[in-house]
């Protein structure tokens, strides 16, 4: 690291704040770089659950199947709407559903028996895979926007 500063300085010998401000900033980097445990664990969880309970339809990759299934990877709906989308993965949704400008009208089924936790867990997932970058959705979040779905018949 003094090599590395010292490169920065032209050589000259860094004062103390100029190498305090560096390794404070070097510090930083590194720490913003690694999400937390918390996040990694509701990361793996949801995506697990994703696989098991989203992916025959939407994929593995988040690709969608052509114009049956829309897309997650790439989705206006889902940047646009991430309150439907939770409410999507407990209750499902028939009807037409407009997505990139394409219309995709198979009815989604619900996924009733997943927990709140399970629910966050998979948008944590869906929110940050495919260069989505939300962050964790707290199970806290997920139970209030769940209690505020409207159930599909």
């Amino acid at each position: 690291m003094q090599k590395l500063a010292n490169s920065l300085l032209n050589g000259r010998r860094p004062s103390v704040k100029v190498y305090g401000a560096f390794v404070c900033a070097a510090f930083l980097l590194l720490a913003c770089g690694r999400p937390s445990p918390k996040f990694s664990q509701y990361y793996v969880q949801g995506e697990k659950l994703y696989i098991k309970h989203c992916s025959n339809c939407h994929q593995v990759d988040g690709s969608g199947l052509a114009r049956l299934y829309p897309p997650l990877n790439d989705s206006d709906y889902m940047q646009k709407n991430f309150r439907d989308v939770m409410c999507l993965i407990r209750y499902g949704k028939s009807g037409e559903l407009m997505i990139n400008g394409q219309q995709f009208n198979q009815p989604m089924p619900a996924v009733p028996s997943l927990t709140d936790l399970e629910i966050a867990e998979i948008g944590t997932y869906i929110y940050n895979s495919w260069g989505h970058q939300r962050g964790i959705v707290e199970v806290k979040e997920a139970t209030e926007i769940l209690s505020s779905c409207v159930k599909q018949d």
